[in-house]
């Protein structure tokens, strides 16, 4: 594969990441005792070009979360975590931090039933975040009990508090997709020889698109030239501008620039590529972008808080896959994507909620195949057992 990094100075209003995301605003302050927080404001505002697509980008600032810049951001975030200062979070409730995207929209039942006063178990305060790197010094530090982070930033963390992470839950799988704006490809061989614009050089996207293309017999310096942009925003301007091209994608971009230019169509879902290559492991990996973790002591001096709240997040999940209008709705009020973007983007954001040994399983196997690339991608080696909490 040609590695061609380019460095284009564009003006954008927020940039964007896959997973789970790379946003341009901090999220700042907490919500009341027991009331759902939105603290980050950054609205989507449409424009009326293609060429303009990059500054709705905000719309999936974390999506991938989970992906071009979680790997970057996270290193140089952790390593300065121990100075940095973090703000005062409420006491009393369960103070849960996420990112603007797809774990975000997962969450948005629940988070309307604890703005409303519809539970009775627990107080739960929730803040939204626009990139992996601002939760960092939060986790770090002891700040939230509960983070929704991309999934080897987790792994990262584990190693960095010396064990004072776990993972309960898988909240996200892939997000990545192939498009074309004209001349599409219909299989993973169809790569060969083709040119395809992305971003995520030396972070998740690349790793998995190395994994795949290797799994299918493509060499991924000989077979496919890929040039590495800064940010998604840029890879659609190349894709834009050249309709020989092909892009790497994350949900929900894709579909903001789908209503963009309907030009653009998904050739290939990456996760079901994924799935693909598994289909003969003995233990088979799954395409892994977004985990909710918990600080490991609040899990011991509150096993009953945590059971509560997973419950209440795996509800949100089926409710949010089951009624995708209303969900839709939700996600519109407090202010993740429209709510016309999130109708088309959800039933393709592959939300989930999967936890106990299948989310161990899963995890473990990605992590294993990001470790084999580079083992700085999950801290620098594998997580102990103890990573996974697997209590039902």
């Amino acid at each position: 594969m040609k590695k061609k990094l380019v460095s284009i100075a564009m003006a954008l209003t927020l940039a964007v990441s896959a997973l789970v995301g790379c946003g341009s605003q901090a999220g700042s302050g907490a919500a009341s005792t027991g009331a759902a927080a939105q603290e980050s404001s950054a609205a989507v505002s449409a424009s009326e070009t293609a060429s303009s697509a990059e500054s709705t980008a905000a719309a999936a600032s974390e999506s991938s979360q989970a992906a071009s810049t979680e790997q970057a951001a996270a290193s140089e975030a952790v390593t300065a975590a121990d100075a940095a200062g973090t703000e005062e979070l409420g006491s009393g409730a369960v103070r849960v931090a996420t990112l603007k995207g797809p774990t975000a929209m997962g969450l948005v039942k629940f988070m309307d039933e604890a703005d409303s006063g519809a539970l009775s178990d627990g107080q739960y305060q929730f803040t939204m975040y626009d990139a992996p790197d601002q939760l960092v010094p939060l986790v770090v530090k002891g700040d939230v009990d509960i983070a929704m982070v991309p999934g080897n930033l987790a792994s990262v963390l584990y190693q960095k508090t010396k064990g004072n992470v776990q993972v309960f839950a898988i909240n996200t799988l892939g997000v990545l997709y192939i498009v074309d704006n004209g001349n599409p490809v219909s299989s993973v061989a169809d790569l060969k020889g083709r040119s395809i614009a992305a971003s995520g050089m030396g972070s998740t996207p690349q790793y998995v698109l190395n994994y795949i293309l290797q799994q299918n017999g493509l060499d991924p310096e000989k077979d496919v030239d890929v040039t590495w942009c800064d940010d998604h925003s840029m890879a659609l301007q190349m894709l834009m501008k050249d309709d020989s091209l092909l892009a790497m994608l994350p949900q929900p971009f894709v579909t903001v620039a789908q209503t963009k230019a309907d030009t653009i169509h998904v050739d290939l879902d990456l996760t079901e590529e994924w799935n693909k290559t598994q289909e003969k492991a003995q233990n088979p990996s799954q395409l892994v972008m977004g985990v909710a973790i918990v600080n490991k002591s609040f899990a011991e001096k509150n096993p009953d808080a945590l059971r509560a709240f997973m419950s209440h997040y795996e509800e949100s999940v089926k409710f949010v896959n089951s009624n995708v209008d209303e969900a839709a709705a939700l996600v519109g009020k407090y202010d993740i994507v429209p709510e016309g973007v999130a109708k088309k983007a959800i039933p393709a954001c592959n939300i989930t909620y999967i936890a106990g040994e299948d989310m161990k399983n899963g995890l473990s196997g990605f992590l294993q195949v990001l470790n084999d690339q580079d083992p700085s991608a999950v801290g620098g080696a594998l997580p102990e057992d103890d990573f996974y909490y697997t209590a039902e």
